[in-house]
């Protein structure tokens, strides 16, 4: 069976994530969207294709209008959901709680309505770290019953049980708490002596968390990310890197990130009103009704040392933030300092990108460098 994962019309409202990838592609809970969808239908990644902005399908691969099933790409699935798509016949279009699902491709053309007691979608960025939590549950769910958990070492003081380790993990002397939410712990990762975490959260495939570090929940950390300070409500895409002390709050962090010793995240304002936010779709402050944000940081963009980022701070892609005071709460992509004086060289970027990408022996391709090239132009 081949599908294709719709962007849904999301792609600014999911940005700054969405700028580098397809809507399907965002890691919300433990696995991305698209990972989630090929777990729960039982098919591979090669049998998936995206309908995105093009300039992406260089890199993600584009087969839309061949695929026998189109599926919202900004929808996290769980199997009583899989199973409804699964169950459509030719021609037939899926609605649940009133909303777009999936089309099943065929010449005659019928509506079907359903509803689900929690529907779990992402349309803004967010909510991500909103709603993830209910995402990391979900993608326990599925991973629980094909698996079984390691045992933790009897170093470590565990509060509550509701812990699931893969194989390869390592942990010692560190103090987890499962009472409040679900604690995942995946294959080949590292949680360093002194840390506390507080479920829910999840420590994906490679990560390592580092010295006595403290984190709250809910909080995901991709695979391959090295994080370290004190960490809160946030998601981490994959191979960035907080590895110093410093406060990270209800954020979103793309992939290739890096932040230098001691940046902090302000996710409050002092008067505790609501947030205004950068909207990529009307390209000005919008306001929201969230009360708690940090950072909304796109792929490899980076901070200085001592870097103090205000509420609710958006950052595009490549940006590399430093100097004195504050930077602007919004900070384009290509940014140079975050303060609006200037801009990144390409040729600049793609060396940096590419000698960050090489220590993870991961390389910055033609796809990759196509994607950069037309944000910068863009």
């Amino acid at each position: 069976m081949k599908i294709t994962l719709d962007d849904n019309d999301l792609h600014l409202k999911l940005a700054p994530l969405s700028l580098t990838r397809p809507v399907a592609e965002i890691r919300f809970g433990i696995a991305t969207i698209a990972e989630s969808w090929c777990a729960l239908l039982n098919i591979d990644s090669e049998s998936v294709s995206y309908n995105t902005e093009s300039y992406l399908t260089g890199k993600f691969k584009s087969a839309y209008g061949s695929e026998e099933l189109k599926i919202a790409g900004n929808i996290k699935p769980n199997e009583q959901l899989a199973t409804m798509v699964l169950e459509l016949e030719e021609g037939e279009t899926l609605y649940v709680n009133d909303r777009w699902i999936a089309s099943k491709k065929g010449d005659s053309k019928k509506e079907v309505y359903k509803n689900l007691d929690e529907l779990l979608y992402i349309e803004h960025c967010w909510d991500i770290f909103q709603k993830v939590d209910q995402a990391i549950s979900s993608d326990l769910d599925r991973i629980r019953k094909n698996n079984v958990s390691q045992q933790l070492s009897g170093s470590n003081q565990l509060l509550g049980q509701d812990i699931f380790v893969e194989e390869g993990a390592k942990v010692e002397c560190c103090i987890l708490n499962s009472t409040s939410g679900p604690i995942y712990i995946g294959k080949n990762t590292e949680i360093m002596e002194g840390s506390v975490i507080r479920g829910p959260f999840a420590l994906c495939e490679g990560s390592t968390v580092k010295l006595a570090s403290k984190i709250y929940g809910a909080t995901v950390i991709g695979p391959h990310c090295k994080v370290g300070g004190e960490i809160s409500n946030s998601v981490f895409q994959a191979y960035s890197n907080k590895g110093h002390d410093g406060f990270m709050g209800n954020s979103v962090i793309g992939e290739w990130c890096n932040f230098g010793a001691d940046t902090n995240t302000s996710n409050l304002k002092n008067n505790y009103s609501n947030l205004r936010i950068h909207s990529f779709e009307s390209k000005k402050m919008e306001q929201t009704n969230l009360l708690f944000c940090g950072v909304l940081m796109g792929d490899h963009s980076k901070t200085g040392i001592n870097t103090m980022l205000n509420t609710a701070t958006t950052v595009g892609v490549s940006a590399n933030i430093f100097g004195a005071g504050f930077p602007n709460k919004y900070i384009p992509s290509f940014s140079w300092g975050g303060h609006g004086e200037d801009k990144f060289i390409l040729d600049k970027a793609f060396e940096v990108a590419e000698n960050m990408m090489k220590r993870r022996k991961v390389e910055l391709t033609e796809g990759d460098k196509k994607i950069l090239n037309h944000l910068y132009q863009n």
